[in-house]
């Protein structure tokens, strides 16, 4: 029995002392410099509600998913039909998600219907004519996978941004989604908050396109683009003002020869000539025999590098590049290129977002907070810690020790976790001293019922702890 009890003793000893090691970062407002060489320093995050900070609701535009989805999906049935050797002309989307195309004879209607169904089946055919020889077909994307895309849409977002919020470093942000097509994001303690939403909204999508030299971009400016180009703009910085210039257009190839799917990591660096950040990114295995492709194919050509819409650079290729390594350089302030390496790193957003509502919480409400939760907690604890001495003597007085060591070790998991207090947090700890107390006067009670049948004070005791545990449970 001895042992027992100096087992247990030794087993709480050791958790109160670490909890108190866990809990003093917090409570001390400097720590010595041993402390922050040997000990742990991580303290309480608080919430939104006490820290203040940042509250924003975004609305996913899942119409836009849908649409790229499409537009995928019309390439696709291009290089398939091609495949198949079944000619066609005049594909065409429509803004409200029409696909249509003519086939230059009734004859490849049939193969045509017969490749939607074996490789597109996600493709329903609203309308089929055949008119002098030409067939005219109409297809639309079927309403069940609309509404997966729209769902996926906007839990790829929520994924994609939590990645971000974490490399970004802000501690125990909220992000849920709320309704069909919105998020909501709480970020406590959030200084700059402009860049928070940049980093958070930028869709981050990276496309690798040639650059096409063999048309005139002055005819394309005035409207005559050629089939299957793009214009695209881009901007640069005057290295002795240090302004940026914008508006410097390119001709593309609308069609990208790589995405940032391919990517396997994006880091910042130096340019050992100019000093200025660049993004320095690294393709997986598949992504670099795709480049090395690329760049073979097209030596001496130029290559886009494009972000969002916009041109970072557009290199010559003056050689093959083998290894799967290449560089965005641009603009960049080191802010932007870090905030650049991770988007890129967490992924680009299935679709844009749109701010909805943004609040900022002020940090003298929590302050305020927080001092009338501890003003609560005191005084609780004040007249409970009265109460047991009172009423219950010396049994009160350990009952009030074992309520203090709980209140340790408490402070000290949510410090050891790095559990974020917020004000219904403070409330349950309040709520938590009440329970303890009710817990010792039921077993007290208890206790003092059985010395009253007449049972010996360690007969009561045992009596007294068993038998309430299943009433406090």
């Amino acid at each position: 029995m001895l042992k027992s009890l100096q087992l247990r003793a030794a087993i709480a000893a050791v958790v109160c002392i670490a909890a108190v090691i866990f809990l003093i970062p917090s409570l001390a407002p400097e720590l010595p410099d041993f402390w922050k060489q040997y000990l742990p320093i991580g303290k309480i995050p608080l919430g939104l509600d006490l820290q203040g900070g940042t509250h924003l609701v975004l609305e996913v535009d899942t119409a836009k998913a849908v649409e790229s989805s499409l537009n995928r999906t019309v390439n696709n049935m291009k290089d398939s039909m091609m495949d198949k050797r079944i000619r066609f002309r005049n594909v065409s989307l429509s803004a409200d998600g029409v696909i249509s195309l003519e086939l230059p004879d009734a004859v490849a209607k049939d193969p045509f219907e017969k490749l939607v169904g074996e490789l597109y089946p996600d493709l329903e055919i609203t309308s089929s004519s055949v008119s002098g020889g030409v067939a005219q077909i109409q297809l639309r994307m079927k309403p069940k996978r609309i509404n997966d895309l729209k769902k996926l849409a906007v839990e790829q977002s929520v994924e994609t941004i939590r990645n971000r919020v974490d490399q970004f470093g802000i501690a125990e942000p909220e992000i849920i989604p709320e309704g069909e097509d919105r998020i909501v994001i709480q970020l406590p303690g959030i200084k700059d908050t402009e860049r928070a939403k940049n980093l958070i909204g930028k869709t981050a999508l990276l496309e690798f396109k040639m650059v096409d030299d063999e048309h005139s971009l002055e005819q394309a400016l005035q409207g005559n683009i050629p089939e299957g180009d793009v214009i695209a703009y881009g901007e640069s910085i005057d290295r002795q003002t240090g302004r940026r210039t914008g508006g410097q257009p390119y001709l593309l190839k609308d069609k990208p020869v790589l995405t940032g799917d391919s990517l396997e990591s994006a880091q910042v660096k130096i340019s050992d000539r100019f000093g200025e950040p660049y993004v320095a990114i690294k393709f997986n295995a598949q992504g670099a025999r795709d480049f090395e492709r690329v760049t073979t194919e097209n030596v001496k050509k130029r290559l886009a590098i494009v972000l969002d819409g916009q041109v970072h650079s557009a290199p010559v290729i003056q050689e093959p590049i083998s290894g799967g390594q290449a560089q965005i350089t641009g603009t960049f302030t080191m802010d932007e290129a870090k905030d650049l390496a991770i988007v890129l790193r967490a992924g680009a957003l299935p679709a844009p977002v749109n701010i909805l509502e943004e609040r900022t919480v002020g940090p003298s409400l929590g302050q305020d907070s927080i001092e009338k939760g501890i003003w609560s907690g005191i005084i609780g604890t004040i007249l409970v810690v009265f109460f047991m001495v009172f009423y219950y003597k010396f049994s009160g007085l350990i009952a009030d020790l074992a309520l203090i060591l709980n209140m340790v070790i408490l402070g000290g998991v949510l410090a050891a976790f790095h559990a974020t207090l917020t004000l219904p947090g403070i409330a349950g700890i309040v709520l938590i001293i009440g329970m303890s107390v009710d817990a010792n006067v039921l077993i007290f009670e208890r206790i003092r019922e059985e010395l009253r049948s007449g049972k010996t004070p360690r007969a009561a005791i045992e009596t007294g702890y068993d038998r309430a545990f299943l009433t406090i449970l």
